[in-house]
């Protein structure tokens, strides 16, 4: 079986870490792993490089990861932290030799369309070639489909108010930005390796799990491993690890796994 390799491109929540005008133990930690980009992933398959959300350091983060080509994206959700860094894949069009496919719902796709409207306009794009983004959209809703000859299967959670996505590859979830995992959802979390879930800080947050409604989940669902991700400047790497559970540990920009 070919190797399959996830990337933690960034594990910080919507400000990042440090944090612009903050002073405090993690903003100016000199350990690493408190130093957080905007949430990204990227998995490394044999058919090519697939990236969940496209965030504002987008380019930075593909540079320090040393990827040259992403051959397809997905989408949780519009929310900024998310989404605006789209305009980096601007030469990637022209690596793989056609259009980014974007996969996403009709929600973000509108949402994309309107941010980088540019990007749409046939009289700027056909005057601009190669100096917008070139895209293409595949619509998904909660039905697995497949990308880059992988079955990915979305999972419904929700941020809020907001309805996003979670997706599973294989044997790995990867669920940011949650504040409840609805009940239709469990089944496609049952039988996991591998779990990546939202913890923004110690208490509960309207929008995101905290540190212990994360772990209530991962006694839940029972993954052999499991890593927290979306982490604001509460967290500090070495005193949350200290008194995690066994097979839980918090991600950092960079940490990588075999899958």
């Amino acid at each position: 079986m070919s190797v399959r390799n996830f990337t933690f491109l960034g594990t910080g929540t919507s400000v990042g870490v440090p944090m612009l005008g903050c002073e405090c133990r993690v903003c100016t930690s000199d350990d690493p792993r408190n130093h957080r980009f905007r949430c990204s992933v990227l998995l490394r398959l044999p058919a090519g490089n697939l990236l969940i959300d496209t965030g504002p350091e987008l380019r930075l983060q593909l540079l320090r990861a040393r990827v040259r080509a992403v051959h397809s994206v997905l989408f949780t959700h519009y929310h900024a932290d998310h989404l605006m860094g789209l305009d980096d894949l601007r030469p990637i069009g022209k690596i793989i030799g056609k259009p980014v496919p974007l996969y996403c719902t009709g929600e973000v796709e509108g949402k994309i369309r309107k941010t980088f409207s540019y990007a749409f306009d046939h009289e700027i794009a056909g005057a601009a070639r190669g100096w917008v983004p070139n895209l293409a959209f595949q619509r998904i809703d909660d039905e697995p489909f497949e990308v880059l000859g992988e079955k990915v299967t979305p999972i419904p959670l929700i941020h809020a108010q907001f309805d996003v996505y979670g997706f599973r590859v294989g044997d790995v979830a990867y669920c940011t930005d949650v504040s409840e995992i609805p009940r239709k959802s469990w089944p496609r979390l049952e039988g996991l390796k591998v779990l990546i879930l939202d913890a923004l800080r110690y208490h509960k947050h309207p929008a995101h799990f905290g540190l212990n409604e994360a772990l209530d989940m991962i006694a839940k669902f029972r993954p052999e491993r499991a890593y927290l991700t979306h982490m604001s400047h509460e967290l500090e790497y070495e005193e949350v690890t200290r008194n995690l559970p066994s097979g839980v540990e918090l991600a950092y920009d960079g940490l990588s796994f075999d899958f």
